[in-house]
């Protein structure tokens, strides 16, 4: 399970250190995407093999679902950790999610989001203010 703020630095050639605590989760592997609200999302080998499953599976008929799709399996980019726990992200991705030179790991439970920090920032400050109504919209489903 990943949870957790951690601050990190991309350097000039676009490596990022995994945080330490999550290394070992990402022996097998890593695949980095394209994430939702303009960040990447990095899922272990395991993960990534169950969504693309699922996403397999949504009807092609669908013009949602076939963007969506697009959005994630395009994206994708299977990554090998160095052995300093290092990936290198592609030059799409960090123009995607405008990654600057500092970043922000966050831990979803079954991935981590690379933010580029400033937008981080803007989102969780955003977040914070809404939070009693996306908690009255939670608790309508059941959370």
């Amino acid at each position: 399970m990943f949870i957790g703020e951690y601050s990190h630095t991309l350097d000039t050639k676009g490596r990022l250190a995994l945080p330490v605590k999550f290394r070992s989760a990402f022996g097998g592997g890593c695949v980095v995407t394209r994430g939702i609200d303009q960040c990447l999302a990095v899922y272990t080998a395991e993960e990534w093999k169950t969504l693309a499953g699922k996403l397999a599976t949504l009807p092609q008929a669908q013009a949602t679902s076939r963007a969506f799709s697009r959005l994630m399996l395009a994206g994708a980019m299977d990554l090998e950790p160095d052995k300093q726990g290092r990936i290198v992200l592609p030059d799409y991705l960090r123009q995607y999610a405008k990654l600057g030179k500092n970043v922000i790991v966050a831990g979803l439970y079954n991935r981590l989001e690379i933010w580029d920090r400033e937008a981080w920032n803007v989102y969780k400050e955003r977040t914070e203010r809404e939070s009693p109504d996306i908690a009255e919209k939670l608790s309508e489903l059941g959370v």
